[in-house]
């Protein structure tokens, strides 16, 4: 599938969309654009940067750049490659897929029937998430019927009994797929149909001609802490990058330390704010994308890649559990 199909799934949707020299780009919130295709590492300039935004009204632009590129904080992508098997999984995850495979029926599904009962499994997800205000039933509705009939996009679900239990939306761009909504209900929770679902789902894209990897996010900017556990247990790999969010020239003044200060303390009162948690994000990784990378706190789950490159051991951000990257997606959209 090329980009024009995403494209259009997004501009059903009412998303704004934007094609410069080095992407494409999408409204992922009030003046906020993101970059896409999501896994690829670009570098625009700043003279691109600087007339996409006055030329469009943006106020910032969020994008994945490479490790040697002059900003952008630390941060990665978790994807999916071959070999991938059961051994690839954590104990507890193998247990869990293995458990799944005797309660679950693993099958592709239509969009519409994803539309109507998978707005039951999406609200319970949001709702565990603590993220209830981010989507309506109207809007999810609308996300999946605008998928109908577009190449490259499948629905896939788990199923007990003929009801839904976990459902996940893939795509293809190029030669990578994407999952840019994975959901379920937690009173199916206790048999892992997630663990079934992910495997088996990863393990047959994987196996489809020219498919090189699995994009699964890019590291959010404020996803609760333990948003991507789930993902490194059942053997996805992070892969280390730098992720820039550059304001626009009228909007930069303001992106202050000072500031900053200030949407953190309105985010402790008000924390069930999606657009101040996004503000807060934003403005975070805006700051400590322009300290060097020998300054920034790592990842975890990229530090030997961290290690790679300056040959000594360095702080790594606190909280984190080993091997996982415990710290806080979209499109989760990503």
């Amino acid at each position: 599938m090329n980009v024009e199909y995403y494209t259009e799934w997004l501009r059903r949707q009412g998303h704004r969309v934007y094609q410069t020299e080095s992407s494409h780009w999408f409204d992922a919130g009030p003046g906020v654009f993101q970059a896409f295709p999501y896994h690829r590492l670009i570098a625009p300039s700043k003279n691109e940067i600087n007339k996409v935004m006055l030329r469009y009204g943006m106020v910032a632009l969020r994008y994945s750049t490479p490790l040697d590129s002059p900003g952008g904080r630390i941060s990665y992508h978790v994807i999916a490659r071959q070999p991938y098997e059961l051994a690839s999984l954590k104990s507890q995850s193998r247990n869990g897929v293995k458990n799944g495979m005797k309660h679950f029926k693993i099958e592709q599904i239509s969009f519409e029937r994803l539309a109507t009962e998978g707005w039951a499994l999406q609200e319970d997800t949001l709702s565990r998430q603590g993220r209830l205000r981010s989507m309506n039933q109207q809007r999810w509705q609308r996300l999946c019927r605008s998928a109908i009939g577009l190449n490259g996009f499948e629905a896939w679900s788990a199923t007990s009994n003929g009801d839904l239990a976990a459902a996940v939306i893939v795509c293809r761009m190029e030669d990578v797929f994407y999952v840019p909504y994975a959901t379920s209900h937690s009173r199916f929770l206790a048999n892992h149909p997630n663990n079934v679902l992910f495997y088996s789902v990863t393990s047959d894209l994987l196996r489809r001609d020219g498919v090189k990897a699995i994009f699964f996010t890019v590291q959010s900017l404020d996803a609760p802490s333990n948003v991507d556990e789930f993902k490194f247990r059942m053997g996805l790999k992070a892969i280390a990058v730098r992720q820039r969010v550059d304001f626009s020239p009228v909007v930069k003044p303001f992106a202050t330390h000072r500031i900053h200060s200030l949407v953190q303390k309105l985010l402790q009162r008000y924390p069930s704010s999606p657009a101040l948690a996004k503000a807060e994000g934003m403005l975070r990784f805006h700051l400590e994308g322009s300290r060097p990378l020998t300054e920034q706190a790592w990842p975890e789950c990229v530090a030997a890649e961290r290690q790679g490159l300056f040959g000594v051991p360095m702080p790594a951000e606190s909280n984190t559990a080993p091997a996982l990257c415990t710290q806080v997606e979209s499109p989760r959209a990503i």
